[in-house]
């Protein structure tokens, strides 16, 4: 027993001692719907000789990883007004819940560098499962058909352009639209259009609410004008739609006109697209690509 506390107090030590000397770099991919992370551990400063230290290297980046990638995983942004950790300081979420989000992370084995004064092992997190933890309804909400319905064509997806900078509704300002896990979409009469509640319950825990696109994917010299990646989501006859405003604490809900939205409301196999979640949103590159949080 005591030989086991005294192992526990060596570990905890080291931890303290190395932890200075590892650094943790990526980026949140909006695009991909992925954290990318890479740990890095010096080994020299760390006080680490090869080979007879590569397994305590090892086990030094697989214990701090879940540490080092928490902040990142925390200031994700959910939808206009909160955080993951927002959620988890009204107890909607909890910390455990990070911690087996970092630890279910695709993780390629660690790699000395060229040098041999580093190791590094990368690790990519699916934000997904974030949002499928976040599912709460075991049923689609009803959406609201117009009491005047409009003649609308049947269409295979929906694709928002907001890729230009946009009044925000409220305020006497412009910003580019930010993406979130759940943004919500709203017409200019501000009536609600979608939201995470709306899709169908399956397809919410395992699919993402939209597809966050870059210009380079909506317009391509193909057949549909898209990406292969985004006629598979959209199919070849997607309803485009320009934004005209966004709307927000943190400015990540884009408006549409109220034509638009009536084009949507108006038929049940357009309504269909919003259920299962087959609307795209295309935003400007400089927002897609998110250094990771540091401590």
């Amino acid at each position: 027993m005591k030989k086991g506390i005294f192992f526990s107090i060596l570990i905890y030590v080291s931890l303290g001692v190395y932890g200075q000397d590892l650094g943790i770099v990526g980026a949140v991919e909006w695009e991909t719907m992925e954290i990318t992370a890479s740990v890095a551990l010096n080994l020299s400063s760390a006080g680490i000789r090869l080979p007879t230290g590569r397994a305590q290297a090892e086990e030094m980046l697989s214990t701090e990883y879940p540490r080092l990638v928490r902040p990142s995983i925390l200031s994700i942004p959910v939808d206009s007004s909160s955080t993951v950790g927002d959620l988890i300081d009204r107890g909607e979420f909890t910390l455990q819940n990070v911690g087996n989000i970092a630890l279910g992370a695709r993780r390629i084995p660690p790699a000395l560098s060229t040098d041999m004064t580093s190791l590094t092992a990368s690790y990519t997190i699916d934000l997904r499962r974030i949002g499928a933890a976040l599912i709460r309804h075991s049923r689609p909400m009803d959406i609201t058909r117009p009491l005047r319905p409009i003649p609308a064509a049947s269409y295979t997806g929906i694709i928002i352009l907001a890729g230009e900078t946009l009044p925000i509704r409220g305020r006497n300002a412009g910003s580019l639209v930010l993406p979130c896990l759940f943004p919500k979409i709203w017409d200019t009469d501000m009536n609600l259009i979608y939201e995470r509640n709306m899709m169908n319950t399956d397809t919410a825990r395992t699919t993402s609410m939209v597809r966050y696109v870059t210009e380079s994917g909506v317009f391509r010299p193909t057949p549909s004008g898209l990406s292969p990646e985004l006629a598979a989501l959209v199919g070849n006859n997607p309803l485009r739609i320009i934004a005209r405003g966004v709307y927000g604490i943190r400015p990540t809900d884009p408006i549409i006109d109220r034509e638009d939205a009536l084009i949507i409301l108006s038929s049940e196999e357009n309504l269909r697209l919003l259920r299962e979640g087959r609307v795209a949103l295309m935003l400007n590159q400089d927002v897609l690509k998110n250094p990771l949080a540091q401590e």
